[in-house]
């Protein structure tokens, strides 16, 4: 089955028409037409057809080189850099709106105490240190990740040999 074939039928199974996949993938009509009578898409084209499918680029070409494995590895990569992002977005919304609530709560029964500004300075702390991950340090701790695993497989690999101990006999 050749890769026209395939959108065709990704596009029918989720009950498409030509003009829904072209607005999803962001991709005129007419190259999702090309598309599907046969024509070669090229690789950014894959990957945004292989994202609104929710497939692999190389399962949607057929082809497994290594440019294609490489996309599939950056749309990954994306996917869970966006689900970071709303993870975040969704946990500052609802630290705002908490806080919020416990400070109006705070000044209307108790406004000569001040509780709710201690739990706000400390949602506010771990909201501020998810932010400096996500968004600053996504590189750094990227990259230290990296090297640790490479150092731990070095480990792995430079292990000494057991030796049997004097209670073990030989065959």
């Amino acid at each position: 089955m050749n890769t026209g074939e395939k959108v065709k039928e990704y596009r029918l199974r989720n009950a498409w028409s030509q003009e829904q996949l072209a607005e999803l993938a962001s991709l005129s009509v007419r190259t999702v037409q090309r598309i599907e009578k046969g024509h070669k898409p090229g690789l950014e084209t894959l990957s945004a057809l292989a994202s609104v499918f929710n497939v692999e680029v190389a399962e949607l070409s057929g082809n497994t080189h290594h440019a294609s494995k490489m996309l599939d590895t950056r749309i990954n990569e994306a996917r869970r850099r966006v689900e970071q992002e709303t993870h975040f977005y969704r946990t500052l919304i609802i630290a705002l709106l908490v806080c919020g609530i416990l400070m109006t709560v705070n000044y209307l029964f108790y406004p000569n105490r001040y509780w709710s500004v201690v739990v706000t300075l400390v949602w506010g702390s771990v909201v501020a240190f998810r932010a400096l991950r996500i968004f600053v340090l996504k590189e750094q701790i990227a990259t230290w990740q990296q090297k640790r695993v490479l150092r731990i497989i070095r480990e792995k690999n430079n292990m000494p040999v057991q030796e049997k101990s004097p209670t073990e006999k030989d065959d």
